[in-house]
């Protein structure tokens, strides 16, 4: 393991870009009029400045308390106090008035609900399809504990791209998700692909994962159809999370994007800062479901 010197001495090829502009300030006030929240602030992405700065956001659906402990995770967790049935409306207000041609939402874990939330999320699908139909819409979305009826509402409205993140190695699955499983999250992925829905999925480096390790997880997910691939380095929130084992190089990001499309994967964002929803927006062009989207009524 890394010694807590190493780990606080980041690389000159993790410094992120300052929040700044008057884009940026348009999608902070958004945020805040529209009492909404963003995965941006409340996991404390790297960057969070660069993609308000373009005016660009990943909303977060469901409140902002995780019912899931994981230790990578920079969200609260603990017992939610909210399930806010008026924010479909105001999540798809947010996305008219920042003009986005692409709108990235994710949630939460909502363990606690039967559906693990799903109708909020289908009800959010259709509220931003309705007010801005020539939107393409990805959603990053919790395993939903496996239930693929919960899942299928969330499909059934009929997002672009579903995005669901595999996190790490299998091995690192329990210390580092928790509450989550490895053939779990390769399972929902490839029951969206079987509903020939694009999808996506992202891997953090840095938590001592080895290099077969990787490789078999990039395998695993080819072998599911995967679209869409991102690589990014992980980032020790506080003390009380999981440590950084190491810092990985731009280089070795770039062996792997390598790697990935020789497996077939067409579409992979392989670097230090690259998160779930960076440049998102460049991909949506080529894996949407643009042909499929509902005309909005009325």
């Amino acid at each position: 393991m890394s010694s807590a010197k190493e780990r606080i001495a980041k690389p000159k090829w993790l410094r992120a870009k300052l929040p700044s502009g008057p884009e940026y300030g348009k999608v902070r006030t958004l945020v805040d009029e529209n009492q909404l929240h963003t995965v941006c602030q409340s996991a404390q992405c790297p960057n969070m400045g660069e993609c308000w700065s373009r005016g660009t956001a990943t909303l977060m659906i469901l409140g902002n308390i995780c019912t899931r402990a994981c230790s990578f995770c920079a969200v609260q967790t603990g017992k939610p106090t909210e399930l806010d049935l008026a924010e479909p409306p105001r999540v798809a207000d947010a996305v008219a008035k920042m003009g986005l041609k692409h709108c990235v939402l994710t949630s939460v874990a909502r363990d606690d609900l039967p559906d693990g939330g799903a109708k909020v999320w289908a009800a959010t699908i259709r509220a931003v399809r309705y007010r801005n139909p020539n939107t393409a819409i990805e959603v990053l979305v919790p395993d939903f504990k496996g239930d693929f009826k919960s899942l299928d509402i969330v499909l059934n409205a009929n997002p672009n791209i579903f995005n669901h993140n595999l996190e790490t190695v299998e091995r690192l699955q329990r210390p580092i998700r928790k509450s989550a499983h490895y053939q779990r999250s390769l399972d929902v992925l490839a029951h969206a692909k079987s509903r020939e829905f694009p999808i996506k999925s992202g891997i953090m480096l840095g938590l001592g994962e080895k290099e077969a390790e990787i490789r078999q997880a990039l395998k695993d997910l080819a072998s599911i159809g995967l679209n869409v691939l991102t690589l990014g380095q992980y980032l020790q929130p506080s003390k009380e999370y999981a440590p950084i084992d190491r810092w990985v190089t731009p280089d070795e990001f770039d062996n792997w994007k390598d790697e990935a499309h020789k497996l077939g994967i067409e579409v992979v964002e392989s670097g230090p800062l690259v998160r779930s929803s960076y440049h998102a927006d460049e991909q949506s062009d080529r894996y949407s479901k643009q042909s499929k989207l509902p005309q909005a009524s009325g």
